[in-house]
């Protein structure tokens, strides 16, 4: 299930910035209010694990350790993202693995974590898009020369071939959505 942002960031990138610890000038982490004893959840065991809760923690408004679909609901509103009742109650759904109809803290960062993957693979489309030539699907080296020459930094097409040939899995001399996708992780 997407959550779908009003603007450019999405919806829960804006929460976790909202929820999340800010470093000191000495390096720490200041957590700001109370963290429901975090240590009842065997998951736990990392500072993004412990940031996470936090976003469950402010989620989870009534405190009775689950997320309901009107929390999900709300909370997404509240950092401007849109989620209808239906995409709510099927997003919980999707992700609830004990049938109680509400997300614990496991089942919530299973939901977090696909929705940032979701995220990651529009921001790859997107960047994909830039360098592709005029819609054909791949990256051809006089696209990529195009693009490089665009942020300043000019190659020939021969540099441009054998940028290509380092990543071209199938030998065809362009780059595929999957074989960029390889590239950038």
């Amino acid at each position: 299930m997407e959550i779908t942002p009003k603007s450019s960031s999405s919806a829960l990138g804006r929460l976790c910035r909202k929820v999340s610890p800010r470093k000191t000038k000495a390096g720490h982490h200041d957590v700001e209010g109370p963290i429901e004893n975090p240590t009842t959840c065997s998951s736990i065991s990392s500072n993004s694990d412990l940031q996470m809760w936090k976003v469950f923690d402010f989620f989870d408004e009534n405190g009775d350790g689950k997320i309901s679909p009107a929390e999900l609901q709300t909370c997404v509103r509240s950092v401007g993202g849109e989620l209808s009742e239906e995409e709510a109650e099927a997003a919980v759904e999707a992700s609830d693995l004990d049938g109680d109809g509400l997300l614990g803290f496991e089942e919530f960062q299973k939901l977090m974590e696909a929705t940032n993957e979701e995220n990651n693979n529009q921001q790859l489309r997107d960047a994909f898009g830039m360098y592709e030539m005029e819609g054909s699907g791949c990256i051809t080296p006089a696209s990529l020369k195009r693009m490089l020459s665009r942020l300043g930094d000019s190659r020939s097409i021969d540099d441009c071939k054998a940028m290509i040939r380092a990543f071209d899995l199938n030998g065809d001399g362009v780059l595929s959505f999957n074989e960029f996708t390889i590239m950038m992780r």
